[in-house]
């Protein structure tokens, strides 16, 4: 994406969408796979087992599912994630659920797929430590109960690669996915899914413009561009009390990646789906509550101040896009060589 694109994106986030042009749209029951990565069963189990094994850091400690906790809300509920050697990241563990919807990962969008977000992880020196990828492969193929896996998962001569790691990773978080919750089951036509307060807060949210970033069946504005994504200025009204309160600009968003300053203070558009369950929020985890993120929002996006029954309507209608998680198992992981971790 050019500079000037995504600052054009950017502004798209502060324009209002009335209730009555905003088409409400509930989540998939499945998540779209790439062509090349298609889902498959085989490549669920290898995939998740990749996520939970602590074996591919390089303290041994430390797995996707550390952050990313898919027993409950699919962060670590930290400001920021510690990672190996029990260093502290800079940034808030966005939530796995529903990431598959995103059209780029990572809140800075540097990363176009869930594939090539699987990646960065293992070699980063504070999340999970590895030296480089070609490290992370050999933990992989020095672990004999791996090779059976990939086989079943993949076809050809040599399937213990770092593309096909990739590819099963991404295949198992793309079941990760929550459709049915009472705002779903309300824009398929059951009118008793949501309560009088909760209609209030959705027509709130609409009214207001919080779907003009928020959009899609995801409301992450997945539906309004492609790329990087929609890219939200955040944010936009630098004279809101709350940008010194939380130091919502120490971090300067996708600028860190390009180095533009027309990229400074831009971010990927984050879901509003299970927020229930993934507080602390924003990119540096500093509002620890709900109601006060909305605060935030209104005030730093919009320049508005929302009187509290608007508040706690729309916090009503934010639980109303907590859905039914697909069960969680752990995984039986192959058996550990005593030499893995030397």
């Amino acid at each position: 994406m050019t500079t000037t694109r995504s600052f054009a994106l950017a502004l798209i986030c502060t324009l209002p969408l009335t209730v009555t042009a905003y088409e409400w749209q509930a989540l998939p029951e499945t998540a779209p796979a790439p062509t090349d990565n298609p889902t498959t069963p085989d490549k669920i189990a290898l995939g998740k087992a990749l996520f939970f094994d602590p074996r591919f850091s390089s303290t041994g400690t430390v797995s996707c599912f550390s952050c990313h906790n898919v027993m409950e809300g699919g962060d670590d509920h930290r400001p920021t994630s510690i990672g190996v050697h029990g260093q502290v990241g800079g940034r808030n563990a966005p939530t796995v659920w529903n990431a598959a919807f995103h059209v780029a990962q990572f809140w800075d969008a540097r990363a176009p797929s869930l594939e090539e977000q699987s990646k960065g992880p293992p070699v980063n020196p504070i999340e999970m430590g590895m030296p480089n990828l070609d490290a992370t492969l050999k933990r992989i193929r020095d672990i004999p109960g791996y090779r059976p896996l990939f086989a079943a998962a993949f076809q050809g001569e040599d399937t213990v690669t770092m593309d096909n790691a990739a590819k099963a990773i991404a295949a198992y978080e793309r079941t990760l996915i929550t459709p049915d919750t009472p705002y779903d089951r309300y824009v398929k036509g059951d009118r008793q899914a949501l309560s009088a307060e909760q209609i209030k807060g959705m027509e709130t949210v609409a009214a207001i413009g919080c779907t003009s970033c928020h959009a899609g069946p995801a409301f992450n504005g997945a539906t309004l561009a492609t790329g990087p994504g929609l890219l939200m200025k955040f944010p936009v009204n630098a004279k809101s009390e709350y940008v010194a309160k939380y130091a919502l600009t120490k971090d300067r968003g996708r600028y860190e990646v390009t180095k533009q300053d027309a990229d400074a203070q831009l971010w990927r558009v984050p879901t509003l789906r299970n927020l229930v369950y993934t507080a602390p929020y924003f990119h540096n985890g500093a509002v620890k509550t709900l109601d006060e993120a909305v605060r935030v929002m209104a005030s730093t996006q919009l320049d508005k101040k929302l009187t509290e029954p608007d508040v706690k309507a729309v916090v009503a209608f934010l639980e109303a896009l907590s859905g039914n998680f697909p069960e969680q198992t752990m995984p039986r992981l192959p058996a550990t060589p005593g030499t893995l971790l030397e």
